[in-house]
């Protein structure tokens, strides 16, 4: 782990820094421009996406027959690519991109009013706060749209791998999860998402809203929109300190939703204490690579596509 940047987001976080003053968020214009963020982002991600889960199903898990071993992300690229063509790393991508549309749009809207409601009399938020509103809209996400969307993608993922792929496709897949494991069947690892989805929310938002508003001080712009370049280059910094500080409770929330986590595991602590058994504590940090990359694209593609769709909604309603 990246000792210097936790510390960065230890930093950016506790500092005693209190953001400018801001106009309370149009909830619609919230849920649409996240929504369009996160659909645009969830596909041209996605790749990586792919790789991690595969790496992370690994981590302290036995092979099934006929199953690849791989040595690392360009190894699982590469291995895959070959064994089953350029597709199959597009498997479960409908899943993830509809639910990252959907988590996108719940979680900027959640945090704007969250974040409005803790706002002192001066219209500011301080930097313990902002943590108390990224964490709500990554709880909230989590329940509502991350965990059955997640857990859908590694289920397809999972069984396109196996020995006797069964599920032809998101719908198909979907159908049979709920006909033999029941609605809980897509709520598998619902405690390690939210654990997971509000740390990310937590640091994200923390991290972005901080050197955010410390680049429009440094540029004497107040809450003026900056320019996409800047606003790109925030969005991958805080995703690369959201990457390092919740790894582990991704790797988790992986192995939980993988096909046999029901026999495998009791429950989330259960599945720590044995992938850390297997594998080390580093395995805790499996998958890093390609989550840091998807992260680092992620951050910047989502909050600058959110900003300009927001921007843009916002001007023409004023007009």
């Amino acid at each position: 782990m990246r000792w210097d940047l936790t510390f960065l987001f230890l930093v950016s976080t506790w500092f005693p820094f209190r953001m400018s003053a801001k106009k309370e968020k149009n909830a619609t214009f919230s849920l649409i421009s996240g929504t369009v963020a996160g659909a645009i982002e969830g596909a041209v991600t996605y790749p990586t996406e792919y790789v991690k889960t595969r790496l992370q199903l690994q981590a302290g898990g036995k092979l099934a027959a006929g199953e690849l071993r791989f040595n690392g992300p360009i190894d699982c690229l590469v291995k895959t690519i070959r064994t089953h063509g350029v597709g199959a790393v597009y498997t479960g991508m409908s899943a993830l991109v509809i639910g990252n549309a959907a988590k996108a749009g719940v979680r900027f809207l959640a945090y704007d009013k969250i974040a409005d409601a803790l706002r002192d009399k001066d219209g500011k938020l301080t930097g313990s706060r902002n943590v108390l509103a990224g964490l709500c809209a990554g709880m909230t996400e989590a329940i509502l749209v991350v965990t059955p969307s997640e857990t859908i993608k590694t289920k397809l993922i999972h069984d396109k791998n196996s020995a006797n792929p069964q599920y032809k496709g998101l719908i198909h897949g979907t159908s049979l999860i709920i006909k033999n494991e029941g609605l809980g069947g897509v709520y598998r690892g619902l405690f390690p998402v939210m654990m997971r989805q509000g740390a990310n929310s937590a640091v994200r938002f923390t991290s972005y809203s901080t050197l955010k508003a410390q680049v429009q001080q440094w540029r004497n712009k107040g809450d003026a929109p900056l320019p996409a370049a800047h606003t790109f280059a925030i969005g991958a910094t805080a995703g690369i300190i959201t990457v390092y500080t919740t790894m582990p409770l991704d790797v988790v929330k992986t192995r939980m939703q993988g096909l046999d986590a029901r026999n495998l595991y009791k429950n989330s602590l259960d599945c720590l204490i044995k992938v850390v058994k297997s594998d080390g504590v580093l395995s805790l940090w499996k998958g890093t690579t390609p989550r840091l990359t998807r992260l680092i694209f992620s951050g910047g593609i989502v909050f600058t596509v959110y900003e300009k769709v927001y921007n843009v909604l916002a001007s023409q309603a004023s007009q």
